[in-house]
């Protein structure tokens, strides 16, 4: 019992309960507890944009030659949209066809308010050449300090990883120095992530407190579909690429188990990228193969998170009543394959990217976000586990791609022989 008394896990589970206790037995308090859980998003906000552009800064910056940066991170990069966009579109044929949200029947007036809906009307009043435009800060740290646009940061980040790539030796004390930038914001977020407990307390007792316990149904159906969709999407889309590749699918998690473990306690793929990449190593993927595609995976290759941002939006949609159109669906993939490539591997970054992805469909507040909450977190596992195995699976096929994969250490590794590649 002690060892679950140290897990965030158990937490965030008694308060998810204490939540929908407390929304059940005392509507009225549940109902005024929003505030906790709007707090805990507001903290996650506040973060997530230094972590981006440390994380996307050191992958675009340790990359080594450009002119195979170039190569290898176009033939990722072409890998990446292709597999995003499957995830995505995944997400959405899930949720059309199983409807998690149907019948939940939420007052999107309760939900929006005041602020919300001057937002939602600057939004609709926004058009497609400005929002591009858009991604364009005013200023180098307007995103940090006003805009706090993922997209923004994203631009700054990859430019500023170019030039600080391009100084060479000249650049390794500013290097060195957003690398320790990186742990301490990383610290950060671990420090915020013990609020988790009362955030989805804060979270579940509103929306218990307000839609009653019939609310739980619902989040339970979207749960089950998210990790339906995750291990379909493993099971089908990655296992037939890793099929094409030359290897199984299931003999490559076998391998790696012991990272995925790590992530499913931490809920957070970022914590298994060190070993990650040491075993893709040792599996026949050269070093700077593994150097380049892992680091920037970790920013544009989130397909458990592409998944849940589709799901998690059609959700919302559905249980405030509103029918997407094909239009606002197909919107909805366009934006979340550039809103998702802001997302790292830390725990809660998808939560702040499903908020942004929200932006592009004015009549789904992104207050609804409160409904899932309570649940986020326990969605996060199988985000993270789908995020870590979809790149280990890219590395292998890029490494193929670029003929920089060998073989004989690849099945060797998968079968469990010990087996030490020659250096490259």
């Amino acid at each position: 019992m002690e060892k679950y008394r140290r897990s965030l896990y158990f937490w965030v589970l008694l308060g998810t309960l204490a939540g929908v206790a407390v929304g059940h037995f005392a509507p009225g308090v549940g109902t005024n507890l929003k505030p906790l859980g709007d707090a805990f998003i507001s903290i996650l906000k506040m973060l997530i944009a230094p972590i981006i552009f440390c994380t996307v800064v050191l992958g675009v910056s340790g990359a080594g030659d450009m002119k195979k940066v170039g190569r290898v991170g176009g033939k990722a990069l072409l890998y990446f949209e292709v597999v995003s966009t499957i995830a995505l579109g995944i997400g959405l044929l899930v949720g059309n066809v199983l409807k998690p949200g149907a019948g939940f029947n939420v007052d999107s007036v309760t939900l929006t308010g005041e602020a919300t809906a001057e937002y939602v009307k600057r939004a609709g009043e926004t058009s497609f050449t400005e929002t591009l435009l858009h991604i364009i800060p005013k200023s180098f740290f307007d995103p940090f300090t006003g805009s706090g646009d993922l997209l923004q940061v994203l631009l700054i980040a990859i430019l500023f990883g170019y030039g600080l790539n391009k100084l060479g030796d000249r650049g390794k004390t500013l290097r060195s120095g957003i690398e320790t930038s990186s742990h301490v914001f990383f610290a950060i977020v671990g420090l915020v992530m013990l609020a988790a407990p009362i955030g989805a307390f804060g979270g579940m007792a509103f929306t218990v407190g307000k839609f009653g316990m019939t609310s739980i149904t619902p989040m339970l159906r979207l749960m089950g579909s998210f990790y339906l969709t995750c291990i379909l999407f493993v099971v089908l889309v990655l296992g037939s690429i890793a099929h094409f590749t030359g290897f199984s699918i299931f003999k490559f998690i076998a391998y790696i188990r012991a990272e995925l473990f790590l992530v499913l306690g931490t809920s957070s793929s970022e914590s298994a990228l060190a070993p990650l990449m040491e075993k893709l190593e040792r599996a026949g993927c050269s070093k700077s193969v593994v150097g380049l595609v892992v680091p920037s995976g970790y920013s544009f290759n989130l397909d458990g998170t592409n998944i849940y941002l589709t799901l998690a939006i059609l959700f919302l949609a559905q249980a405030l009543g509103i029918d997407l159109s094909l239009g606002q669906q197909l919107t909805v993939i366009g934006v979340a394959m550039l809103t998702s490539k802001g997302a790292s591997g830390v725990t809660g970054a998808g939560f702040v990217t499903l908020a942004a992805t929200l932006t592009v469909i004015p009549s789904v507040p992104v207050s609804s976000l409160a409904l899932i909450l309570g649940i986020d977190r326990f969605m996060s596992e199988a985000r993270a586990l789908t995020n870590i195995i979809g790149n280990g699976v890219a590395t292998i096929v890029v490494s193929r791609w670029e003929g920089e994969l060998d073989h004989s250490a690849l099945e060797l590794a998968l079968v469990g022989t010990s087996f030490e590649p020659e250096k490259r």
